[in-house]
């Protein structure tokens, strides 16, 4: 059976690599409606040519327009509905009820129901069909057998979380954001209070230091039996805002999985389990995807663990006259470095930096993030391919 590998993509850039790595389908938000306000999000310009970026490649394009929006904003909402139906996405997820009487008012678009409308039975789920829904993104607290059963009760499309930061509030419905710091995190400004530490006084003891409204990172893809069982249309990775080397990471880590898996009824469940391990996390829990989560879900300190690798940089150009390869550099490289390329199929190769060279062909001993290297050509090495290097914290 055929399941989409959904990504996330904060800009063309993060983009182009997710579909480049494998991804089936990737989601976007325009400069506006979206809940992702701190990403670089895009431009109608560049909506246009991430839709022909990917429909180029037969793969899709979907829109955020998913925050909960006031009259004002509901107003001006047409005009930019009237651009993407002539640019033509493969759905817009909604979960505002007003958001989508205009979208089915305004556009031909088909409408996806996000995660914040926190649908969790069938008879919510036949009402957004009723209403236009093509396909519902359940809420994180179903568990994929849960999830199966709308499926198959209501005839919707089913899109679940398999990948990325959860939130501890009911569907991400948190208003800590906003008390705190006047930034509402339905409309886009949530600033992570759930991340902070906290001290809990109780009667008669001192303090306790925690951050016990953290919750820990989802990994689901120990469960792709299970997900491809079930009937599930759609598995969605999370993170709008993280960096090339996540987006490569994960996107490459789920689409050879499953290209093992249609190939062979199996995959390498232990060798792509250590994979994404090596992406800054906050610990792994499958959260409710088996079972309600509990208390082991929860993630009691406050960076990211295991952030072992840092994103080196991402190939730029390929020189096979030279036998060379211009990296972006994002971290900084020394002469004695040894990077590790991730290409779009196949295992990642180690590259031992025996020389750096800038574009003006000066020999370096090491070369500041922001700036572009030729580095020695290694088979199988195209552009937007991402480079790592292991840099332990500390």
């Amino acid at each position: 059976m055929y399941i989409e590998l959904l990504a996330p993509a904060g800009n063309l850039e993060k983009l182009k690599i997710a579909i480049d790595y494998g991804a089936d389908a990737v989601y976007i938000a325009g400069q506006q409606f979206g809940l992702r306000s701190a990403a670089d999000n895009f431009s109608t310009a560049e909506i246009g040519q991430a839709v022909n970026y990917a429909h180029d490649r037969r793969r899709k394009v979907y829109i955020t327009v998913n925050a909960f929006l006031h009259d004002h904003e509901l107003e001006q909402l047409p005009d930019f509905l009237t651009v993407l139906e002539a640019l033509q996405p493969d759905g817009v997820i909604c979960s505002d009820m007003g958001v989508v009487a205009c979208v089915r008012k305004h556009t031909s678009i088909p409408i996806h129901i996000s995660t914040q409308a926190s649908v969790l039975n069938s008879g919510h789920a036949e009402m957004w069909k009723n209403a236009g829904a093509k396909r519902i993104v359940t809420g994180r607290e179903l568990s994929i057998l849960e999830a199966a059963a709308i499926k198959q009760k209501t005839g919707l499309e089913v899109e679940m979380f398999v990948q990325g930061a959860m939130c501890m509030a009911y569907s991400g419905h948190c208003t800590l954001s906003t008390y705190i710091a006047g930034r509402d995190s339905n409309r886009g400004g949530c600033i992570q209070n759930c991340r902070f530490q906290y001290q809990l006084y109780q009667e008669s003891h001192p303090p306790v230091s925690t951050y016990f409204l953290s919750s820990r990172d989802l990994c689901g893809i120990g469960l792709l039996a299970e997900f491809i069982e079930a009937g599930i249309d759609s598995l969605k990775i999370e993170g709008r805002m993280k960096s090339n080397l996540y987006i490569a990471s994960t996107v490459r880590a789920y689409a050879n999985a499953l290209k093992e898996i249609r190939k062979n009824g199996s995959f390498r469940k232990a060798y792509w389990q250590k994979e994404l391990t090596h992406i800054p996390h906050r610990d792994y829990t499958e959260a409710s995807l088996l079972s309600p989560a509990g208390a082991d879900s929860v993630y009691n300190r406050q960076k990211a663990s295991h952030n072992e690798f840092k994103l080196a940089g991402t190939v730029l150009e390929v020189d096979k006259d030279r036998k060379r390869f211009a990296l972006h550099v994002k971290n900084k490289l020394f002469v004695g470095d040894t990077i590790e390329i991730m290409p779009f199929e196949g295992e990642i190769r180690q590259l031992n930096i025996s020389t750096l060279t800038n574009l003006a062909e000066s020999e370096l001993k090491m070369i500041q993030p922001g700036n572009v290297c030729w580095l020695p050509l290694q088979e199988n090495i195209a552009p937007r391919n991402v480079a790592r290097i292991r840099r332990p914290e500390g």
